[in-house]
Order: C-alpha cells, then structure tokens, then sequence
C-alpha cells in the first residue's frame, strides 16, 4: 500500500477512525483547517484533520490510523518552517501543544531526553538550574520545538560555536509509519551484525542502510559534509563508518519524511561565564561578507550580519533607538565573544584591531551592557518577520531566503545574488549568519500574477545554480521542504539523488510520511498561498487598512506564520494574552490572521463576514492592540476584529454585552441622574438579572459610578495656580468622567502645579472606543466626529491635548483618525488631533521645560496599560516617575485580562482573570504594603482592585498626593478601601 492507493475516506471519517483510537483532540472542522493550511513559508495545503496527540500512545495510534486508510502524513511544532515542511493534505499532527516534557537531564553526562514538542525555551529553561544551555538557538527559540529543529536541522546564530542540531544528537527514540519503534544512534560494525542477524523490522532498516553506506563510500565522502552549512538533501555522510553509522545523525534534517521522533537525547554545553558583543560597522553588505574570512581567524561564539534594507523596516521607537546608536555604514556585524571578565578585554581588542583593518569597516562598539546586548539581538531575532516588508511596504517573501557557501565564498557569492536580484528586478532585505556562510533575504516576489509567478520560478533556479557553482548549499539550516526540494537536481549529481531515493524508501516504502519533500518533491511554484489562479470574494472594508491599501487579504497575510505570538513565557509581551492561557492556536495573532486571510480566500471559510469559525476565533481577542506593535510586521487583529464584528452583525441582533458596553458612554450620562439609585440596584438582589440581560459575566461586579462627574466638579471650581505656561486640553474620557472622577481631579492639580491653565472640551465627548471595539463602526465614526470637532478650534490654536486614560487617549492618537479617514471636512482635523494628544506624563517630560514635579520619595509597581504599550510606550512615565524620586519597578505583565468589555463579558471571566494571573495579579499580591501600584488604566485598575486587596492609583493621583494641598476629593496611594466606597472598584 501507498499513498497512492489512497482511500476514498473523507475527513469526517479519518476523524472518527481517530477518535476510535483514542484520540480525542482529532478535528476536521474548516477552523482547524484553516489555521494550519500554512505554515512559515509560501505555501498551502489545506489538511484533511488535524491532531493534537496527548501522549507517545496517541502518536502511534495516529500513525497506525493513517496507515490503515491509506492517508499521508506531516508532522508539524511551531509551524515555524520557512520552506513548507509542516503543510500537508492528509492528516497535519501538531506535537506542540501536549507532547512537550523534559524526560531526563544529567548534568554530569551533560544530556537532555525530550520529547519532541517541547520549545526551545522550555528546555533551556529546565537546564539553566545546572548551568547548562542548548547550543543551537534559532531565531525562533521562544517558540520553536525541539522537533522542528530535528527535522530541519536548526543552527542558530551560535552555530558557530555549538554546531548544529545533528552534531548534539546522542540518539532518538522513531516510530516508522508501519509501527516500528526503535532507538537509533551511533553503531559498530558488530552491533549492526547482530541487528541483521535478529531480523524483524528493525533488523532490515539497520541492514539496508548499511548496504546503502557500503556500497558508496566514495560519493559519501565527496559530495556530502563539505562544510558546516551543507544542509540540503539527506545528511548520509552520517552513515560512514569514520562516522559509527550514527543513523540518529543521519535522520536529523529528513524533514519529517523518514520517521516520526518520539524523544531525543542531546548534548548540552556549558557556556562561558561573560559574553560581550563588538558591532562592526561596514560601508554595505558585500564588505561585510568579504570581512569574514579575517574574522573567522578570532574564536567567536557568533558572528551575525545585516543591513540597512532590513534596518530601516523598523518602525518602533524603542528598536528604532538603538539601531540610530549602531556605528555608521550600511551594514553590520554582530561578533559574541566569550570567557571571562579577565579575558574578554583582550580578545575584544584583538578583534577590533583585525576588524578596522579589513577594507570597508566603519566602526567598531564593545557592548558589555547586558540589556543593551539584548536590544540589539532584538533586531536580529526579528529579522524572519521583520524583513516581510520592505522600508516602503511592499510585501516580500521567503522562497530563496536560506542558502549557505562557505564562508571564504560569501563575499564572492553575495555580489554575484545581488547583481542576479537586480538584473530581475528584485528587492529585498539581507541577513544572516554571516559567520557560517548562510544569508537570508526575503525577495518582493510578485505571487499574484502568472507572469510573477513564472519569474518566481526563474530567479530561484538561477539563483540554485549560482550556489552550486559557489561549492555551496540550497538550504544552510530551515531545510529544503516545497521551496528547494524540486532544484537539488541543480546540486548533487543524479548518483546522489538516487542515494537519497534509496534512503527515503528504506524508511518510508508507503511513500506517506511528509511527501513530495526531499524525493519526488513537488513543484517549488505550486500550492502557492497566493495564487492569481484563485478568485477570491469581494470583502469591502469600512476601515481604510492604510498600510495595506485596504486589502484585507493583504493585510491579514501580513503574517507569514514567523509565530512570535506564540511565545508563553509569561512576561515576554503583550500580544495574545489569551493565548497565552489556552495555548490554542486559535487564539494567537496568526491563527486569528490564517482565518481571517481563509475567509478572504473564501475556500475553506466559505461565508465571508458570515463565518462563525472567524467569529469564534475572534471571541478571545482582548482587542489590547499587543500584536500591533509586538509582532514583528504589525499585524493588527483589534483593527481587523473591530472591521469583522461591524460587518458580522450588521442588521442582525448583537450580544448584549454589545449594547449594555458598546453604549456605555451614553448609559453612563444617564446614570449619573441618580447615581446611588443605579449602584443600589447593581448590588442588590436584582444584580444577577441585569448581569444576564446585560451580557455580563455573574462572576463580575458592576464598577459603582461615582456621585458626581468630574465635569460637574470642574465646571462649578475656580481656576489655580498662574497659568503661565498656557492653556492645555484635557481631554475628559467616560470611564474617569462617570467612575473615578478623582483622577481626572487629580490630574488638574498637577497640570496647574506645572502651571497649566486647564480646558475641557464643550459638552460632554466620547472617543468612541467602546463602539469601535465591539464593531459598531457607524457609531463610532459619529461619536468620533463629534470629539474631533470639539476638539478642533483647540488644536488648532496650539494647544496640546492631555489624555489621562490610556485607550481613550490611544483612540484620539490612532483609531480616530482611521475612523475618519475619507471624511474630508474632519479626516484632517482628525489627523491634527492625533498629532497633538499627548500622555500627562509626555506633556510634562517633553514639553514643558524647566518643570520639576513633586517629590514622592517612595516604591511603587507599575502596569503598563496594554493599548499605551503599542502607541506611545512607558518611557516619559519611567522618566516622570524618576524626576520626582519615586523607585518605581515596571512589571512585565502584558494585558492585565480586563481590557475594557472583554474581561466583562459573559464567557470571558475565566480567561480574563488567567491573564491576570500570568504576571500582574501574583505581583501586586507580593508587593509590600508600603508600595503604590499605579495603573493609568480604568481597567488595569478594576482587575486589580477585584482580584486583590490592593487598590491601584493613577500616575496623576500619586503625583497629586504630593502636592502642598491635594484638590478636594483626589485620592492618594496610601487611601484605604473604605476611604473610597463609593468610587468604581
């Protein structure tokens, strides 16, 4: 049987046969379809069912499942694979989510047994307690699999040192696709004796790849093992006897096509004690590469390159500071040398001293600042997805992105790519492990023309021959997968592609394990993710998706599946807070973007704005606006979700958390007619009814709204203070307006004391946040209008804008804007609105010099609201906080789960609340008495005052605590609970 024999079993009945066997997480539903049609690289095949096997049982019983219906097979980690590996039609099992332990360490053999599905942080994780670490360390390592980086043979910038992921193997635990389960390393010629000599299935694998190895010593020796990146093809040179027929060495890179891995034993390191880093500055690329062979000369643990066509795609400011630092050129080196602190000077020098010497170097920093160190890593580590987009935002794509020469060629062969991208009209960013001869470059490839795609085709077989002739390889580390397989023919002789024909049969003779990758490989230009064959439907966007020409299939196909958004170190950002809980697939930013791009596709997800797999998928999304900023190419799902909800529900009943939230603002306005008459209601024993007219979870308590509004308060006040500085705007959002009116109060104080003269806008205005969040585009536009024209004749006249609640100001410095987008009375008084609001904590560090703000000699603990992490950061708030000598620590909590109605939703509270729970929570529970827990954010401030015994204060409040005479009504840190009863909890 083979899988040309196929069955004629739909998916329904592969996952019934599944669940037979005892698999219970088997599905075949367009959802799960959908989110694992694609992986990392250019390509899509959307599978018949995808399984998440809970243990080796399970692995084994998918296995034989297959087997038995005739149905192929792709093993997949992270879905972090470049060149297509981790796609396929038949049955896609997914070993990330349960099959990841560490089974055993010891520190004195110096070994790791995993299992296969754990992440490389994970595991570095469990060895850091021995002083140990794993060499290989890709890109990706927050989310990569040890799988993975089996199947491909993963290097990582430290190769250079650490070697690649076969040269750790001690051995591995397989399952073949017809059952056999044996332990495979390293073996005498009397130990493969006495195999042949048990027969069995075990007996003939161990026989015929001996055969294999006996009977080609010469092309083993010749054509395979030429230099460290030499990862195409099968690594047979593994097989040779100077090698101990290490068959574990020789799996490591088949991609999945040979066997399944149920448990790896590795070799670990132990590192130096000291690393520092000397960034090298050359005049463009080429002379960085012709660099290396001098530098090479220095014992380093790494030696990273890059230019300026990947620098200048970095928009955020944070990144975008450091790269402003680097020394000047076009390109750079990273160089990671390691030893001692006693050590570390001389070698420093002595590879600064060989470095200004070679012909090009534009500068040379030792970085021995750890975090400065780890900033610029950052660049590097965000390449994969950064290098997606080119500086002017056209789209550009993996598909010749991996290619390896050895390193005395590279300067050569990069010359000779450059001219051959130019001579096709090509761009694209360059990077790479310089090092180690291996450059990656993502190419604006034109998919969504035949004419592009034919060109596409044309450029990667040059571009395979150039490699060739340069002694070099298709693939250095990511593997061959759709992208190369089908160009090795350009590479090796035909001798050794029947070697590796022969190999793939002796383990795979059914042919199901992964094909067309490697042998008999697919086209390199078909199952193309973006086809001009396709026709999609047409899906009008209300929201102008400007960086993507309103395109939500472009927008959407933002992510290429890099899986940034998968990390689950708790701590590591904002993005995905409930993926971070569910660890579902679903709930991270690109599966929520692959079911967005399906449904735009209209294939798999066939009901357009309709679907309730897009819906469903979409539920979770906390709209923190994380992704924004934290993926490495903005994808942007709060946006999307906001555009997918307004046509979802348009002229069809919504949830009720939709009206009792969305209309929150207007609700508010009336309940503060008879404020104490609603809080008694909220609390009384009709509390769970309106809960559950209202769409709220029964586990949330109503905030109290507050007896007064601030803009009653301001209106019936005097001005203080001299005013010299000016007028300022303050812009009044609901949440404080209606709940806790004392930080707006709070705020006032300290904005007079910097000699302010305090505006509110006319009326009572809205951003229209909670209508754009939950969909309600139509309304949101209007109320938006409304804030801008209020705000205009202000703006106008040069006044700054003041917003002390980070969404609300968030929304007037992005979402307004978008919102009025093709309005040309308002869009550019839009505009101008969001170019002037500012943080309280901008205005007074920016620009207002000379002000010195209260002294507040005291600790506090700071959560960063979500939605002022992906706009204006917290750094105006680290220096404000610094100035008035408060010892403030910035938790690296993410989304505190809130996150305005979603934490409030009926459904949500469980998933809220574990967010929460990551980091923020436990943090403000361990926090001593003494110390003030700030939180701009009305929401930040509600989780904690309900999950905790802690009562969170505005920035505004404790810098108002401070001041000779705090305005009447304004709270300090040191309030008690009682103290403010009758405020929002």
């Amino acid at each position: 049987m083979t899988v040309l024999d196929r069955s004629v079993a739909t998916s329904a009945d592969v996952v019934a046969a599944l669940h037979a066997a005892g698999c219970a997480e088997a599905f075949d539903d367009a959802g799960h379809r959908a989110r694992f049609a694609a992986d990392a690289s250019n390509y899509r095949r959307v599978p018949a069912a995808v399984v998440f096997p809970r243990d080796r049982n399970e692995i084994i019983a998918t296995v034989r499942v297959c087997r038995e219906l005739g149905l192929p097979l792709t093993l997949r980690g992270a879905g972090t694979s470049t060149s297509g590996q981790a796609v396929g039609s038949g049955v896609v099992v997914d070993l990330s989510r349960h099959f990841h332990r560490v089974l055993a360490v010891d520190p004195v053999a110096g070994t790791a047994t995993v299992e296969p599905g754990i992440v490389l942080d994970a595991l570095q994780a469990a060895l850091a307690p021995h002083g140990l670490l794993y060499g290989p360390d890709p890109s990706t390592h927050s989310r990569c699999t040890i799988g993975g980086m089996l199947g491909n043979n993963a290097c990582g910038s430290h190769s250079l040192a650490w070697g690649r992921t076969a040269d750790t193997v001690v051995e591995l635990e397989v399952l073949t696709y017809r059952g056999t389960v044996l332990t495979v390393g390293q073996m005498t010629t009397a130990e493969i004796e006495v195999a042949v000599g048990e027969g069995g299935e075990r007996g003939r694998l161990i026989g015929a790849l001996a055969a294999l190895a006996r009977e080609n010593l010469a092309s083993l020796r010749t054509e395979l093992g030429r230099f460290p990146r030499q990862v195409s093809g099968y690594a047979l040179e593994h097989l040779l006897p100077e090698h101990r027929f290490d068959l574990a060495k020789a799996l490591v890179g088949s991609e999945g096509t040979c066997a399944v891995i149920l448990s790896a034993t590795l070799r670990v390191v132990t590192p130096p004690p000291e690393r520092v880093v000397v960034v090298l500055g050359y005049r463009d690329a080429v002379a960085a590469a012709d660099a290396v062979p001098a530098l090479l000369q220095h014992r380093m643990l790494a030696l990273e390159g890059l230019d300026r066509s990947l620098t200048d795609i970095v928009t955020r400011a944070s990144t975008r500071a450091v790269i402003d630092t680097l020394p000047a050129g076009s390109a750079w080196l990273f160089a990671e040398l390691g030893g001692t602190a006693a050590t570390l000077p001389a070698l420093g020098a002595a590879l600064t001293a060989t470095a200004l010497a070679t012909d090009g170097c534009t500068g040379v920093e030792l970085v021995a600042d750890a975090d400065r160190a780890r900033s610029m890593w950052q660049i590097r580590e965000d390449g994969a997805g950064l290098a997606t987009r080119l500086p002017d935002g056209s789209e550009a794509w993996p598909g010749w992105e991996d290619a390896a020469v050895p390193p005395a060629r590279l300067g050569a062969y990069l010359r000779e790519f450059s001219a051959l991208m130019a001579r096709s009209g090509l761009e694209g960013a360059v990077y790479g492990h310089f090092g180690e001869g291996c450059l990656h470059v993502r190419i604006d490839f034109d998919f969504e023309t035949a004419a592009g795609t034919a060109a596409f085709r044309a450029f990667v077989t040059e571009a395979a021959q150039l490699v060739a002739a340069h002694g070099g390889s298709l693939s250095g580390e990511h593997g061959d997968g759709q992208a190369r397989s089908e160009l090795l023919p350009l590479m090796y002789t035909p001798g050794m592609l029947a070697l590796f024909r022969r190999f793939k049969t002796i383990w795979d003779p059914d042919e199901a394990l992964n094909p067309g990758i490697i042998t008999q490989p697919r086209p390199v230009d078909a199952d193309l993710r973006i086809s001009p064959d396709r026709k999609p439907p047409a899906l009008k966007t209300l929201l102008p998706l400007t960086a993507d020409g309103g395109d939500l299939a472009k927008a959407s196909r933002r992510c290429v599946g890099v899986g940034k958004c998968r990390v689950t170190t708790p701590g590591a950002g904002v993005m995905c807070p409930s993926y971070q809980v569910t660890l579902d697939e679903q709930h991270s930013t690109r599966g929520r973007a692959r079911m967005l791009y399906e449904m735009t596709q209209g294939e798999v997800i066939t009901d357009g704005w309709r679907s309730t797999e897009v819906r469903d998928a979409l539920d979770l999304c906390l709209s923190c606006k994380g992704c924004s900023v934290d993926c490495p190419v903005g994808v942007d799902v709060a946006t999307y979700k906001s555009e997918f909800l307004h046509h979802h529900y348009r002229h069809r009943l919504r949830p009720a958390s939709h009206y009792s939230m969305g209309w929150l603002p207007l609700a508010s306005r009336v309940a503060a007619r008879a404020p104490r008459l609603v809080n008694r209601a909220t609390r009384s024993v009709l509390a769970p009814a309106i809960k559950r007219m209202a769409g709220i979870a029964a586990q949330r308590e109503i905030p109290r709204f507050a007896d007064g509004t601030f803009l009653d308060w301001f209106r019936h006040r005097s001005p203080a203070g001299s005013g010299e500085r000016g007028p300022v705007m303050l812009w009044v959002d609901s949440f404080n307006n209606h709940f806790s009116p004392q930080v707006l109060q709070a705020g006032v104080a300290v904005l007079e004391d910097a000699g302010y003269r305090v505006r509110v806008p006319p009326g009572t205005q809205c951003c229209g946040l909670t209508w754009l969040t939950t969909g309600q585009l139509g309304v949101a536009r209007r109320i938006a209008g409304r804030a801008v024209r209020s705000l205009a004749p202000a703006v106008a006249a040069g006044l700054p804008v003041v917003g002390l609640e980070p969404s609300c100001t968030a929304a007037l410095r992005t979402d307004v804007a978008e919102l009025l987008h093709d309005d040309s009375e308002l869009g550019p008084s839009a505009r101008s609105v969001a170019a002037a609001t500012l943080t309280l904590a901008e205005l007074l560090v920016s620009h207002s010099p000379g002000y010195t703000p209260p002294a507040v000699p005291q600790r506090s603990l700071s959560q960063t609201h979500c939605h002022q992490h992906a706009t204006s950061g917290f750094t105006a708030d680290t220096a404000l906080l610094g100035a008035a000598g408060v010892d403030n620590t910035v938790l690296p909590s993410g989304c505190c789960g809130l996150a305005g109605n979603f934490g409030f939703e009926r459904g949500h509270y469980d998933v809220s609340v574990a967010a929460g729970e990551q980091v923020l929570l436990p943090a403000v529970r361990a926090a001593d008495p003494g110390t003030a827990v700030l939180a701009d954010g009305f929401s930040c401030r509600t989780q904690i005052d309900q999950q905790t015994s802690r009562t969170a204060v505005h920035v505004a409040e404790l810098l108002a605590a401070a001041l000779p005479r705090p305005p009447a009504g304004s709270t300090g840190p040191g309030s008690s609970r009682a103290a403010r009863a009758e405020e929002p909890p």
